[in-house]
């Protein structure tokens, strides 16, 4: 049995609380619904005849905030609750860090990178170059850690995905979400990459405006993407890709789904049993990440991604 920790708690995001119930097999709606997130316990209670993931366990938890830590600990029948971050090195074979502000990733990751303990990061893994570095030199050194957007491995996408052929080669995609750039363009842009099989992006250009970001990406392989991401529109995920002969379009909508199959991902990899997400493609979507920051800042310039391969 896997042992691993779970740790961090960011405003607006339970992943800490849903991941944990998912790989163990239970939650407390309760819990869930007082904390703000009545949505989460309505699609573990959907889903509830598939919580639980064989082979592993979340066995630890720890938060900026003790009270947290014990409410997720109660919310998922975690059974050691730690007051520092470090206890769960030599208690765990792995560890979750499921906080979402960039910001803190390298901080909060660099003690378990040191004492060789296997990561998940939650999305975005960076916002700055000057991390994204930090990371690129932790996988050259051999450092386990694998990150991305569950959308990534959302079913959505992968329909398309397995009749993407019968459009004829594809020229155009738009992605289209709620809320901002910096948290939930690695979603969209997630989804799209895989869905394409990750192809090489060359240059990115923010033409958008605050609150209402559109970001246009441009592949080696001649697609041309926009990602919209509009903080007051309804909440939506949905990308349309459009070939010579047809076109499809994901409406991104099963979130219990994704988040499994990327739990499962990554602890099969921990397992030996499947590989690690490469990180290549997780640097080549910060790269855009980073680049549409750059050009927003920079009056909407083209950002070349590729002067800054890794």
């Amino acid at each position: 049995m896997l042992k691993i920790g779970m740790i961090g708690m960011s405003p607006g995001n339970a992943h800490p609380y849903s991941w944990s119930s998912i790989i163990n097999g239970s939650f407390d709606g309760d819990i869930i619904n007082e904390i703000g997130y009545p949505a989460v316990s309505d699609y573990l209670q959907a889903n509830e005849d598939t919580l639980g993931i064989p082979g592993a366990r979340v066995s630890h938890v720890w938060s900026q905030d003790l009270e947290i830590s014990k409410s997720i600990a109660k919310n998922a029948g975690i059974s050691h609750v730690v007051e520092n971050l470090e206890d769960m090195i030599g208690a765990v074979d792995a560890v979750i860090l499921g906080r979402d502000d960039p910001e803190s990733h390298v901080e909060m990751a660099k003690p378990f990178l040191e004492a060789n303990v296997p990561l998940f990061i939650d999305k975005p893994l960076v916002y700055s170059r000057k991390d994204l570095t930090y990371f690129s030199e932790q996988h050259k050194l051999g450092k386990v850690f694998m990150s991305c957007s569950s959308m990534r491995y959302s079913q959505e996408c992968r329909t398309v995905k397995t009749g993407i052929k019968s459009l004829g080669d594809i020229r155009l995609v738009t992605a289209v979400g709620k809320k901002d750039w910096k948290k939930y363009g690695v979603h969209l842009l997630e989804a799209l990459f895989s869905t394409l099989g990750d192809p090489k992006p060359l240059k990115v250009q923010h033409i958008g405006e605050e609150d209402e970001d559109i970001v246009m990406v441009t592949f080696e392989n001649g697609i041309k993407a926009t990602v919209h991401l509009f903080k007051d529109i309804c909440g939506t995920f949905q990308l349309s890709f459009f070939g010579e002969n047809g076109w499809k379009m994901a409406d991104i909508q099963n979130s219990y789904s994704m988040f499994r199959d990327n739990l499962i991902v990554f602890i099969e990899a921990l397992k030996g049993e499947k590989p690690y997400l490469e990180f290549s493609k997780t640097a080549a979507i910060m790269e855009v990440v980073i680049g549409a920051k750059e050009s927003f800042e920079n009056g909407g310039v083209v950002v070349n991604i590729a002067e800054n391969e890794r």
